[in-house]
């Protein structure tokens, strides 16, 4: 038998491959693992982590707003430092890098900083230095896609937003996924006049229709001017900032402008071709259901293999390939009802099928839906509003989509998809006694279905 330093090397520190790395680790196995940058990945650095944070900044201002008509009074108008939110990020940011630190050594996981290549099958190389293995994972994640237009030097990508120098007071963002459209009312609710552009008809492809233009309505009522069918040609430096011709010929002028236009897997570098492992038709690594890649001793997980775009979804993966290796090979990933949140103002948070793809896939569905002032905004001042959807398989009256936009949307939401993954139906949500006086028990206290 060949003697390989480690059982299992893992190439990427973001949360997919820590999670591998150090659950392999517990079981006794050596593992290896290599980053070139911090530990934490796109999530912790420059993701969902950052972006939580900066959504929670922007929410103070209309916390502020609302308090009057709650009998706040503020003495003067309220001031927003911009260099202290980022200084604090920085700090809650290193913090967690040094936690990911520990739980790699605390494991047992030797960590070596550097760019990893695939050499063969079982070897890397980092800085000059060649590692064996057994077993190989890539766990390198995505990167911001930009399209190849005149000026595309001007603009940043997400990665660049939580550090902006100076704070942009007008933010262009190209894009309509929900990166683009976290970005644009957080950037919105901090102070900047944000514009929004996006070639297609509706904001967040894929999600449910009726979630898609509630939003839209909602981003725009909070001030963000969300122009669909539209499209940017071109970007130039002016004299009075950046300027962005648009297909139709109008120009749009701004400080910043961010193209959030997609990710695409990392794979760029990492030696895939010499080592023999192929790619998908989208560029992703293509992986098998035990998420083996073509060569039999190299896995990959997350979003260099884009399944699911998801954080969570990476984590559950990574188990799965550790209990196929080190384990008894019986975990499995499952992707129906995978709960999600976009951090927008307000919230959106989904599970399960939208009302399209619930028709597509059982046939007759019924559809019941309610929009509402919030409690809250009876005396905030706010206009905001809430939209709630539930989608039922009528063959079975099982839940089968639950929409919510809305305040603290992901929350609520995360407490529906338990009772969707154990198969709940409309019968059991009816039964369920509701939390009073809350937004959630809309979700167990509608009745009356939409027509048609």
């Amino acid at each position: 038998m060949p003697t390989f330093d480690f059982d299992l090397f893992v190439i990427g520190g973001g949360s997919g491959g820590v999670r591998a790395a150090r659950m392999a680790a517990q079981t006794g196995a050596r593992v290896g693992l290599a980053e070139a940058a911090e530990l934490g990945g796109t999530c912790v650095n420059v993701g969902c982590i950052p972006k939580k944070l900066y959504s929670y900044a922007a929410g103070y201002a209309e916390s502020f707003e609302e308090a009057e008509g709650y009998g706040w009074k503020l003495p003067s108008a309220p001031q927003f430092d911009w260099s202290h939110l980022k200084s604090q990020r920085a700090k809650e940011i290193g913090r967690l890098n040094g936690i990911y630190g520990s739980l790699l050594k605390n494991s047992g996981v030797t960590l070596v900083t550097g760019w990893a290549q695939l050499v063969d099958a079982h070897t890397v190389e980092i800085d000059g230095k060649r590692h064996t293995a057994r077993h190989l994972l890539v766990a390198t994640g995505g990167t911001p896609f930009v399209p190849d237009i005149p000026g595309r030097e001007h603009i940043v990508t997400s990665d660049a937003m939580f550090d902006l120098d100076p704070f942009p007071k007008r933010l262009l963002v190209v894009g309509g996924g929900y990166i683009a459209c976290e970005f644009a009312s957080i950037f919105n609710g901090l102070g900047s006049k944000v514009t929004q552009l996006h070639r297609r008809a509706h904001l967040l492809t894929g999600f449910d229709d009726d979630v898609r233009q509630f939003l839209a309505n909602e981003m725009g009522k909070a001030g963000v001017d969300v122009r669909l069918n539209c499209e940017a040609s071109s970007i130039a430096r002016g004299p009075n900032g950046l300027v962005v011709t648009l297909a139709r010929g109008q120009q749009v002028e701004a400080d910043t402008v961010l193209f959030a236009t997609g990710r695409v897997p990392n794979t760029q570098g990492l030696g895939l071709e010499a080592a023999g492992v192929k790619l998908d038709d989208k560029g992703a690594i293509a992986v098998d259901a035990h998420y083996r890649t073509s060569v039999p001793s190299i896995y990959a997980v997350g979003d260099v293999s884009t399944r699911v775009q998801l954080t969570p979804v990476a984590l559950a993966e990574a188990m799965v390939v550790v209990d196929e290796l080190f384990g008894k090979g019986k975990r499995r990933m499952d992707y129906e009802f995978i709960p999600t949140a976009v951090f927008t103002h307000p919230n959106i948070g989904t599970c399960g099928y939208s009302e399209i793809d619930a028709r597509a896939k059982f046939g007759e569905v019924t559809v019941f839906s309610s929009e509402f002032k919030s409690l809250r905004h009876t005396m905030s001042g706010r206009s905001e509003r809430t939209f709630m959807k539930l989608v039922v398989d009528k063959k079975s009256d099982r839940v089968v989509g639950l929409h919510m936009v809305g305040a603290d949307a992901g929350e609520v939401v995360q407490g529906f998809a338990v009772a969707m993954r154990a198969g709940a139906t409309k019968a059991i949500f009816d039964s369920t006694i509701g939390i009073h006086p809350t937004a959630a028990e809309e979700f167990v206290t509608m009745r009356e279905p939409m027509p048609g």
